[in-house]
């Protein structure tokens, strides 16, 4: 249950546009939607962020650095979104599962691995970030504004997670549906919304 209220179209009136967008696009009203509806203005802010973020990245990849940064935060909604996404559009099922559990995935080639890697360390502690970080990027071919993607995708993260996990905002039940074995593995921090 979330800390503070989850509003809605009917109790936030100058959010209303907003939840009901979500509550469009997702068949229902997300709960970290309700949670932003309290700041309007900040939900379109980071709506507007999050765009910019990805229109120039390989939506592959930003999954991928999404769902590292994710695990590492222990944000279990990020996770279950993110690793949602790379399962109906990218990977496996177990692949996901194994990624979500830190387990060696064939499906991923070295480029992968070093973006999730880079992804994990920015979230964990991005003054831990060195040379060799970036040059390993480069080295199987990205360019500076691609490392730049990664590290933002990562960052952006770390302010998501945080804003939700802070105010006690749960997966959406939603989540309930996914395979147990990947539901379980996905689950890295607060529970799934109770259906």
């Amino acid at each position: 249950m979330a800390f503070i209220e989850l509003l809605t179209e009917d109790s936030a009136a100058d959010a209303a546009d907003l939840l009901e967008a979500d509550r469009a696009q997702r068949g229902y009203l997300p709960n970290y939607a309700r949670g932003f509806a309290h700041r309007p203005a900040v939900y379109s802010a980071w709506k507007g962020l999050l765009g910019a973020v990805t229109a120039n990245m390989d939506e592959r990849r930003y999954e991928l650095a999404t769902l590292a940064a994710a695990r590492r935060l222990r944000s279990s909604y990020c996770a279950l979104a993110h690793g949602k996404v790379l399962a109906d559009r990218f990977l496996t099922e177990a692949d996901v599962e194994a990624l979500a559990r830190a387990r060696p995935v064939e499906a991923l080639d070295d480029l992968d691995r070093a973006v999730m890697e880079l992804a994990d360390k920015v979230a964990a502690d991005a003054t831990a970030v060195t040379q060799h970080d970036v040059d390993r990027l480069r080295a199987h071919g990205l360019s500076d504004a691609e490392i730049a993607d990664v590290v933002l995708a990562a960052a952006i993260r770390c302010f998501y997670s945080k804003t939700l996990d802070g105010r006690g905002i749960e997966p959406d039940a939603a989540f309930q549906e996914l395979p147990v074995s990947l539901r379980d593995a996905l689950t890295v921090g607060r529970p799934i919304e109770a259906a």
